[in-house]
């Protein structure tokens, strides 16, 4: 078995003008910089059910951080080979 990393996704929820808001950063060993965010609102015809506002805005700032770790990798891999890098799913 190869040597194991560990990164480490740090999220915050919280509540911003009556909107679900979180954040989630990436901690790794190489850089701590990477951020998504999520919002969430409720809208008034409703049932007002927090957890769910914080499963919404939570996967949507899960998505964001994963998208800007794939920019981030493609700007890397572009830095090392010089050329250009697209990298779709």
């Amino acid at each position: 078995m190869t040597a194991m990393k560990r990164w480490n996704v740090e999220i915050l929820i919280g509540e911003v003008d009556n909107r679900t808001y979180a954040e989630a950063q990436l901690y790794d060993e190489i850089r701590d910089d990477l951020v998504g965010t999520g919002q969430a609102r409720l809208r008034p015809d409703e049932p007002d059910i927090p957890e769910i506002g914080d499963e919404i805005a939570v996967s949507r700032a899960l998505s964001e951080l994963g998208h800007r770790l794939l920019v981030a990798a493609a700007g890397d891999l572009e830095e090392a080979t010089h050329h250009h890098v697209s990298l779709e799913r």
